[in-house]
């Protein structure tokens, strides 16, 4: 999948071999994730995203960000406790807590993962969203989680996508609600086929020829921030690389890939963002033309420039959330399988609200909403 790489003789080889011990080790983590996961999912839900949420909107995804942040926290222990893959960041340093959206080139399926690392270290990982494909949200278990830290699904047409896409984003407008809302301009991610189409049609059109991106999509992001620029204080345009190879979730799993994960941001902050739609997607192009010399520079020196010094993750801190989040799925557990029947009624009904949920793309309102709708309704009849 990638290409100008330096030239070594082992660069395609996966950095770890698969072991026995890493095979027992990446089955013992999926175990303990999807179990983690379903627990928080059937007992937090009904309260945090479901009761809370019929109250304020605010405090409800407050909720959700904490507590699922909590398990969200499990994935970059993970891949740099565990696995012991070096997340290395560089370009512009970034404050702590910001309202941002975040733009990302598409290398693997597993890119997105990666900003996780980067918004822990940053206090924002609660408050992390993607736009993303809606086949995700038919994933077991895994699309509902999606549903409950409120991902946006899109179809990848626009005729379809717009009027969705600025539906959802208007929910997001509050200023007092943290936010990084992450996009993939691409669209999908890199394959060689899929460049040298994309060569082929900015070559016929006059757009520039990339070589390790492929052409952005203009809409979604301008929609983005013609809903969000006044509530948001900077774009961050990171660009990933992996050495030696891009990874496989699975690869992430049993931690054979990758060696090192770079991560290169710069800040834009929003007021140099163009606001008409033309020159926004002009200044995208541009965006994703620095992004393609970068990645370049990268595969010939092994590294992006202006590399930061980030701190480790804390291993106490790992161990502390990986400690409460088991505890907490023991609980559960043993209130589920051992304890009254009225646990496993609740877990039930949660599960069935999250299919439901999930499938319809049902997010609740305060009541003061259906309140008011109800009165205006009465109030049109009546008149």
């Amino acid at each position: 999948m990638e290409v100008s790489r330096p030239l070594k003789s082992d660069c395609r080889l996966k950095h770890r071999p698969l072991t026995p011990i890493r095979i027992l080790r990446g089955l013992f983590c999926l175990v303990v994730y999807i179990s983690t996961a379903f627990m928080f999912l059937a007992y937090f839900t009904p309260v945090a995203a479901v009761l809370t949420r019929l109250f304020s909107i605010r405090c409800s995804r407050k909720a959700v960000s904490f507590l699922f942040g909590l398990w969200l926290a499990l994935w970059p222990s993970l891949f740099e406790k565990i696995n012991r893959t070096k997340v290395i960041f560089s370009g512009d340093s970034i404050p702590m807590k910001e309202r941002v959206l975040l733009i990302s080139n598409h290398r693997t399926e597993v890119d997105w993962m990666y900003l996780w690392n980067l918004a822990l270290r940053k206090g924002s990982l609660g408050y992390i969203k993607y736009i993303l494909k809606s086949s995700l949200m038919k994933l077991p278990l895994f699309g509902w989680g999606f549903h409950i830290l409120e991902f946006i699904a899109v179809e990848r047409k626009w005729e379809i996508d717009e009027p969705v896409l600025l539906s959802t984003l208007s929910t997001f407008k509050n200023p007092e609600d943290p936010l990084w809302l992450a996009i993939f301009p691409e669209g999908t991610d890199y394959t060689e086929e899929k460049s040298k189409k994309g060569q082929n049609y900015a070559a016929e059109v006059g757009l520039p020829v990339l070589k390790n991106v492929l052409l952005p999509k203009t809409k979604g992001f301008y929609a983005c921030l013609e809903v969000l620029r006044d509530s948001l204080d900077a774009v961050y345009d990171v660009s990933i690389a992996y050495k030696n190879q891009c990874p496989s979730f699975l690869d992430n799993v049993f931690g054979i890939d990758p060696s090192e994960v770079h991560m290169h941001v710069r800040r834009i902050p929003i007021d140099d963002i163009p606001a008409s739609e033309t020159k926004a997607a002009s200044w995208l192009m541009d965006a994703f033309q620095i992004k393609d010399q970068l990645l370049s520079d990268f595969y010939i020196k092994g590294q992006f420039p202006n590399q930061l010094n980030e701190k480790e993750l804390s291993t106490f801190k790992c161990l502390v959330t990986f400690a409460v989040v088991v505890s907490l799925t023991a609980v559960f557990a043993y209130l589920t399988f051992f304890s009254l029947i009225w646990f496993r009624v609740y877990v039930g009904l949660s599960c069935v609200y999250l299919a439901i949920a999930t499938y319809f793309k049902l997010q609740l309102m305060p009541l003061t909403y259906y309140f008011n709708t109800l009165f205006y309704s009465k109030k049109q009849k009546s008149g």
